[in-house]
């Protein structure tokens, strides 16, 4: 069955903590999206990578090809609610386009990455403690309906001890019990603990649901691995020919002309090890 979930902003912490999930309305004003969408779907259609999924236009590292959303990125709002879970210190971990495209076929249920336990830097099922170590966010450019895809969510499953990657021989693209469509005007941003079971949902418009995934990682959480050219890269995905998420170093141009509130998110993607 698929419900619409209603945005909520009440006790979002403990909300993630309890239904693994949050919507935060209005962070980006609705006429500022409609300013930026096409720019966004334009740069991510040029720049598409091709071992996304069939119509699915998937960019990561996309906060290097356009920064037109960059100063929303430390809005409160959503800040406040990363900052509530992980401290004073957190950092972003990834800025994807995600793009569903008119028809295109629905997604395999999974948990991202660090609970992708097809990656290499995974941490081992079952799950030893329920701690939240990773937020998915996903940012509605466009209004996240359920006719146009908005992402399918299965609420309290980051409590499972696993998730659907421990068995990727199955077929995991098929409807489950309490599936849901995340939906929400343009400019809203759904919150996920990355444990949370999603897929990506068929969009049944004419139209392309534009969206962007930005990840936020505690302070202490070794992003290393996903940088391409880090000793850990090297060690644990290159030299046994592994498969891994993979988020370039930030440009220092695109660095340099962040807000000084996003700049202390973004700045251990410079690093040169």
């Amino acid at each position: 069955m698929h419900c619409k979930i209603e945005a909520t902003t009440a006790n979002p912490i403990h909300r993630l903590r309890e239904e693994g999930w949050c919507i935060v309305e209005g962070v980006i004003p609705e006429a500022e999206c409609e300013k930026i969408r096409q720019g966004i779907y334009d740069v991510a259609k040029a720049n598409r990578k091709n071992y996304a999924i069939e119509g699915l236009t998937f960019l990561p590292a996309f906060i290097n090809y356009n920064q037109s959303y960059a100063k929303y990125i430390a809005d409160p709002n959503v800040l406040d609610i990363v900052k509530g879970i992980f401290g004073p210190h957190p950092r972003v971990s990834y800025t994807s386009a995600l793009i569903n495209e008119p028809g295109n076929k629905r997604g395999a249920w999974h948990a991202d990455w660090p609970f992708n336990q097809q990656k290499a830097g995974h941490i081992p099922s079952p799950y030893p403690l329920d701690v939240i170590f990773h937020l998915t966010t996903l940012w509605m450019i466009s209004p996240f309906t359920i006719e146009n895809g908005g992402t399918l969510i299965i609420p309290k499953s980051h409590l499972k001890p696993t998730n659907p990657t421990c068995k990727p021989e199955e077929d995991w693209t098929q409807p489950l019990d309490g599936e849901m469509n995340a939906t929400g005007p343009s400019g809203s941003v759904l919150i996920l603990d990355s444990r949370m079971w999603h897929a990506t949902a068929k969009n049944s418009s004419d139209t392309p649901r534009v969206g962007l995934a930005i990840r936020y990682a505690p302070w202490w959480l070794n992003l290393d691995i996903l940088m391409p050219g880090s000793e850990e890269r090297k060690m644990m995905v290159d030299k046994p020919g592994l498969s891994e998420n993979e988020v370039p170093r930030l440009k220092h141009e695109v660095y340099n002309n962040l807000t000084k509130e996003t700049k202390p998110l973004f700045h251990h993607w410079l690093h040169t090890r």
